[in-house]
């Protein structure tokens, strides 16, 4: 019977991650393959990442103190009247 575990490394001694389904004292040979990602590679959407990360560098430049206080100070009356206009009475 083969099986394919992953293992831990530690102190000599190799870890299994999972139970072996093995008799006690049994003998086995052993292949060792570093496993070079955390297992969790193949959940990242990297399509959606590159996406994201193209939008975020597609957001221009950011205002300044100086130009936010410039923008405040042309506004009439409080802000909270403000946005209730701009998003409609409920």
């Amino acid at each position: 019977m083969t099986q394919q575990v992953e293992a831990v490394y530690e102190n000599g001694i190799l870890r299994p991650l999972q139970p072996l389904h093995l008799k006690e004292a049994a003998r086995v040979t052993v292949s060792v393959s570093e496993v070079t990602s955390d297992g969790l590679d193949e959940l990242i959407d990297y399509k959606l990442l590159d996406y994201a990360r193209g939008r975020i560098n597609s957001l221009a430049t950011v205002a300044t103190l100086d130009e936010v206080r410039a923008k405040l100070s042309q506004v009439k009356g409080s802000m909270a009247a403000l946005i209730i206009e701009e998003r409609g009475e409920f």
